[in-house]
């Protein structure tokens, strides 16, 4: 479809609390905003879309050409996405599924929209069926003390941390189901895939880009705000900041790690896996333990000047 086809359905959908007429008409639609692989700049699409629960599915068609969308590629190197379903907003991890239940998936979509069957025998590629999973629940489900009104920094900066130690739980889970997928083959031959490669990758990049980025923020605009009003942290500043540059290269062993699960001797894996989330999680509760009760007075969203 082309750039101006999508521009005029985005149009319609927010104008009209997410109805849209003519090829979408009476059919669930959603719009999709991914970050450019390369750019680093917002993109968004319109995309039919078959709810799995309280799951929303899409499937990377690109009307049977031999490529994959290029929407498909932008999250695959950045899995945080917008999604507009509706009348709701919501930030969501995408997933893409993987072998018996990418194929279950699809045929749960073909079910409900039987186009893209045809979709599928135009191409030989193998169209993928994308999972969005919605990350804004584990702020409040992850962590029963956080608060589910966010009224200050200090809140924020909990909220945000509790949706790290969820992604990091999720890289964990989702390792182990591997790692026990594997040790259960039995008889000849490689074993069967377990179907979690790319959710493990998702999770993980998830993680990874969410904090590389919450450190950012920390370096430029917080941390030198608290070190102004209360100069006594500025110890604990330092150590921080210098611990940012630790925290990335574990981010980098991490990512080097994983890449390495179909292979790994699943006992040193997780001994490495958990030692790594050990010194993430410690970063997390000594940033807490130092900046909460600096930035309990400081309003949160920042009011308007």
């Amino acid at each position: 479809m082309s750039q101006s086809f999508n521009q005029s359905v985005i149009d319609e959908f927010r104008a009209n609390g997410g109805k849209v007429g003519g090829p979408f008409e009476g059919s669930d639609l959603l719009l999709l905003t991914t970050t450019g692989a390369t750019s680093g700049k917002p993109h968004t699409v319109p995309l039919g879309c078959v709810r799995d629960g309280g799951l929303l599915l899409v499937v990377g068609s690109n009307l049977g050409a031999p490529d994959h969308p290029d929407w498909y590629r932008n999250l695959l190197a950045r899995p945080q996405v917008r999604v507009e379903f509706g009348t709701e907003v919501f930030d969501a991890i995408a997933v893409p599924a993987e072998g018996e239940r990418r194929d279950r998936l699809f045929a749960q979509v073909v079910n409900v929209a039987p186009g893209y069957a045809d979709y599928q025998a135009a191409t030989s590629r193998t169209l993928p069926v994308v999972v969005l999973e919605s990350a804004e629940p584990e702020y409040v489900a992850a962590d029963g003390e956080n608060p589910v009104t966010v009224t200050s920094l200090a809140d924020k900066l909990v909220q945000v941390h509790t949706w790290l130690r969820a992604q990091l739980r999720h890289v964990r889970d989702e390792a182990e189901a591997h790692l026990a997928a594997r040790a259960a083959h039995r008889g000849p031959g490689a074993p069967p895939a377990p179907g979690l490669g790319l959710q493990i990758r998702q999770h993980c990049l998830a993680f990874c880009q969410s904090l590389e980025f919450h450190h950012t923020g920390e370096d430029a605009h917080v941390f030198p705000a608290v070190a102004r009003y209360h100069p006594e942290l500025r110890p604990a500043i330092d150590r921080l900041q210098e611990e940012h540059r630790t925290i990335a290269r574990i981010q980098n062993g991490l990512l080097a790690l994983l890449a390495d699960i179909g292979t790994a001797d699943p006992k040193r894996f997780l001994t490495d896996l958990e030692r790594m989330s050990d010194e993430l999680r410690a970063h997390l509760a000594y940033e807490e333990e130092q900046l909460i009760p600096a930035l309990a007075d400081v309003p949160w969203p920042p009011p308007a000047p």
